[in-house]
């Protein structure tokens, strides 16, 4: 695979790092987006596009793409604008975009504004709780996970995290007489630190999470929308968003192989399908697939 090319842009309040990996004859681009996942997420991914210029990014606040601004917080809005600024300067024309987790969200919110800059979006398992019939419970959860992480730090809240988004089915309204979850139990450090620099827990926990989709506007848009689910995450807070956004914008959901990190090879130290996987996102993207 061709050797990435790494540039720097700047935005209000932060400096974005991308990479660009030349592939096909030019003109083709795949923008490979998460949230906070950052660039490193999408090795595995991006090597079954080799015909295709694919370009991938570290959100701001996460890996490279460091704040210059000291917010403690960010919006899907913010991070749309990033994204609009990676594309504009890419210089390529509207480009085939696949969004997973967070960076569905965002990305979702760039096409409500500038829908021109995206041919395709391919948006994997949203998690926005608005979208739910337990939109309050999910919220209140969410916030919850924020609030845990400021005061405790990482290991409580992470694994409050964790059992959210591999419970299946509806959150009941008095999820809070329920026993929190143990750090231990998942292998997280049960100590604090004393950071408070996670952009999942910190930055993105509750702007992501709260996103109310214009559907309105994702209809009108000029881009193909696709909205994805894994076939092993039914029933879970992120899929159950998928399912939601595709209801809100008239589409019926894809189901790709695999769960939330299915296109993740080893990265993190975690495997989904990713063979599978790539094989389902080339057909949507061609076509060949709804």
């Amino acid at each position: 695979m061709t050797e990435a090319v790494t540039r720097t842009l700047d935005a209000a309040g932060a400096t974005l790092a991308y990479d660009i990996r030349p592939g096909g004859t030019g003109g083709d681009v795949l923008f490979l987006v998460g949230s906070p996942m950052d660039a490193t997420g999408f090795t595995t991914l991006a090597s079954h596009f080799t015909d295709r210029t694919v370009v991938t990014y570290d959100p701001r606040g996460a890996g490279r793409s460091r704040r210059t601004d000291g917010a403690a917080e960010t919006t899907p809005e913010e991070h749309a604008d990033d994204l609009r600024r990676v594309i504009e300067a890419l210089g390529e024309g509207p480009v085939d975009v696949f969004a997973s987790s967070g960076g569905a969200v965002n990305a979702l919110a760039l096409v409500e504004r500038h829908g021109d800059l995206v041919r395709t979006l391919v948006a994997h398992e949203p998690p926005t709780a608005q979208v739910l019939p337990d939109r309050e419970a999910a919220l209140a959860v969410c916030a919850d996970i924020h609030a845990t992480y400021l005061r405790d730090g990482v290991g409580p809240a992470m694994a409050k995290f964790l059992a959210l988004t591999s419970r299946k089915g509806l959150i009941p309204a008095n999820w809070a007489d329920e026993p929190a979850p143990s750090p231990a139990d998942f292998g997280l450090p049960v100590e604090d630190d004393g950071s408070r620099d996670d952009p999942l827990l910190g930055q993105n926990m509750r702007g992501c999470t709260s996103y109310q989709p214009d559907f309105a506007a994702l209809r009108a848009a000029s881009t193909r929308l696709v909205i994805a689910v894994g076939q092993e995450s039914e029933g879970e807070f992120a899929a159950r968003s998928g399912v939601g956004v595709a209801a809100g914008i008239g589409v019926e959901p894809v189901v790709f192989p695999s769960h939330h990190g299915g296109f993740l090879g080893g990265e993190y130290g975690q495997y989904g399908a990713p063979d599978e996987f790539a094989k389902a996102l080339r057909h949507v993207l061609e076509g060949t697939g709804r």
